[in-house]
């Protein structure tokens, strides 16, 4: 019985990494609900606080990703309880957003951000202004 316990344990435990693994490759909510809904879960599953400002852009799914994994990277450093308010602006030629938490993030976390948001064109930018914590900002060019 021990036995058939810890295999059901090991299956259990299984399944939530493979689950969690498919989440970081491509969350199914951000296809079937868009960015809002799947930062919402993002946040929820890390713990955080998070407000929009903006309305959910119309953007290709390759773009509206890379805004999610950089949210959901300031998700997971920034910690239980923190608050994060994410803006999301879409223009004729681009899509703009900012993530604000606040706490201070560092830099060290970055680099997957940036190299998601540089592979497609964009540019990705943070600070640490008095008051606020950390403020990421990015902008992403949308295809023609």
């Amino acid at each position: 019985m021990a036995l058939l316990a810890a295999m059901r344990d090991d299956l259990q435990q299984a399944l939530e990494e493979s689950r969690q693994l498919a989440h970081r490759i491509f969350p199914p909510l951000l296809e079937a609900g868009g960015l809002r809904p799947a930062l919402r879960a993002a946040a929820a599953d890390a713990r955080v606080r998070v407000e929009f400002d903006g309305k959910d852009p119309v953007c290709p799914p390759e773009i509206a990703a890379a805004i999610y994994f950089c949210g959901v990277d300031a998700f997971e450093r920034a910690g239980v309880g923190s608050s994060v308010t994410i803006t999301v602006r879409s223009e004729d030629t681009k899509v703009s957003f900012e993530v604000l938490v606040d706490r201070d993030l560092g830099t060290g976390w970055l680099p997957p951000s940036r190299d998601r948001i540089d592979a497609l064109g964009g540019e990705l930018d943070i600070d640490h202004p008095p008051g606020v914590g950390t403020r990421i900002v990015g902008s992403l060019p949308l295809p023609r």
